[in-house]
């Protein structure tokens, strides 16, 4: 599993480690069952503290995308989703903007015009 942070993102640590984790998950980089490195080995590829690392797992097993098992370390939930919630919601977007006439064009527009 290639995961990677950026060192110019201002969010958490953790919160990145979290979201690369998600990330994975939903490009189906790791599947319903599979198991994830230990947290000791994803701290030395991601080169944070164990800890860092340790507080995203729980994060994403309280949202229900990871299950710790004792004898079977993290695996990826049976539940968990392997298309991203957010490409859903950006192909309902793409829909309801050719619905109102908007191309995808004029919408990656407004999106670069956003702050």
């Amino acid at each position: 599993m290639l995961l990677s942070l950026d060192k110019t993102d201002t969010r958490p640590l953790h919160e990145q480690v979290a979201g690369a984790l998600r990330r994975a998950i939903a490009e189906g980089e790791r599947a319903p069952g599979d198991r994830l490195p230990s947290a000791r080995d994803l701290s030395e590829a991601l080169d944070v503290n164990v800890n860092t690392v340790l507080r995203a797992l729980r994060g994403l097993r309280d949202e229900g995308l990871l299950e710790f098992r004792r004898g079977r370390g993290v695996t990826v939930a049976e539940g968990a989703r392997p298309h991203s919630e957010l490409q859903i919601r950006v192909r309902e977007l793409l829909a309801e903007a050719a619905r109102l006439g908007y191309s995808r064009t004029d919408l990656i527009d407004m999106i670069r015009g956003m702050p």
